[in-house]
């Protein structure tokens, strides 16, 4: 499992991972809020990172020829991920208006289960995650055998949890910045931004 090629086989999908990963897209910029506002940090990134984990998996194993096949399947995500991120883009507009409410350093506070909603949310209507995790690294996995393989998926996996938990824990630094309510206008205006930009994405 730990021979040098299982080990470059580790690095490339901890690689990969990462550059699907890190961009501007709906599920970080909800990371990163939480993280602001120290609001159920660890569930919240424990929970992107595992789902990340299981499509991974299900790329790994195979699935991902089924997923890129299944156009209604696609198609039911692209709509219902559209809705959902037109209304959260709403949503954040909505709080741009009224930035004075929220306070950086908040913690508790906002239901754990409407949270959770909303992260999974992010996550399974989102069809390129679907793409990127079980098509794409899926795809890539084949050209690995047996440990090789495995050790792909593991570091593509681990780039997952190690972004998640940095970014949410990370957020925290930036707290002095938003000791103001105009720096929460600003974030929730680029949110607002990102989830219709993503919302136009996904029917275009």
């Amino acid at each position: 499992m730990f021979a040098t090629p299982n080990l470059a086989a580790g690095a490339s999908g901890f690689l990969l991972g990462a550059s699907l990963i890190i961009a501007i897209g709906a599920q970080n910029a909800f990371i990163l809020r939480q993280g602001l506002m120290r609001r159920h940090v660890f569930v919240l990134c424990l929970v992107c990172a595992l789902s990340d984990a299981l499509l991974i998996a299900a790329g790994v194993g195979g699935f991902g020829s089924l997923v890129a096949s299944s156009e209604t399947a696609i198609g039911l995500v692209t709509w219902a991920g559209f809705a959902f991120l037109t209304v959260y883009g709403l949503i954040a507009l909505r709080r741009a208006w009224k930035p004075g409410a929220m306070v950086a350093a908040e913690s508790g506070g906002g239901s754990l289960g409407a949270a959770l909603a909303a992260c999974l949310s992010f996550t399974f209507l989102n069809p390129h995650v679907y793409l990127d995790t079980v098509v794409l690294l899926g795809g890539i996995s084949g050209g690995y055998a047996g440990a090789a393989r495995l050790a792909f998926g593991i570091g593509a996996v681990a780039a997952s949890f190690v972004w998640f938990f940095g970014l949410g824990y990370g957020a925290r630094l930036l707290e002095p910045l938003f000791a103001k309510p105009s720096a929460w206008r600003v974030l929730d205006l680029v949110i607002a931004l990102v989830m219709f930009a993503l919302a136009a994405k996904l029917v275009l």
